[in-house]
């Protein structure tokens, strides 16, 4: 089944940088355009960011342009995110998925990586 194990979330100081991954099995990934999701108690789930299949085309939430990179290796069925310039609003769990847009998601959600930002 469709599966994805996010990594690489900790705590770090504002300002600071991290790099998630997320690998993906039970499809054929170079043919999905992938997403970075971010939810905090209280709010819905957020997309981040989005990268299509061949990567030739990125998109980003106004609130982390010019911060955040996605990126993917369809070799190696995974997806990134490399997140500068953290501020404590980026505090949250991190999930990927298909960017499904209107349609339900390709995938139940993994666990996620929690990001937390201290002032």
């Amino acid at each position: 089944q469709v599966q994805f194990v996010e990594s690489g979330g900790r705590l770090v100081q504002s300002g600071g940088s991290l790099r998630l991954s997320c690998t993906a099995s039970g499809f054929t990934f170079s043919v999905y355009a992938m997403a970075w999701y971010r939810r905090t108690p209280g709010k819905e789930r957020e997309l981040v960011a989005s990268i299509t299949a061949t990567g030739g085309t990125l998109n980003y939430a106004d609130s982390v342009k010019g911060r955040f990179t996605i990126s993917r290796d369809n070799v190696k069925n995974t997806v990134y995110l490399q997140m500068n310039s953290l501020k404590p609003e980026d505090t949250a769990v991190y999930y990927c998925n298909d960017d499904y847009g209107d349609y339900p998601p390709l995938g139940s959600w993994g666990q996620g990586t929690q990001v937390t930002v201290s002032s």
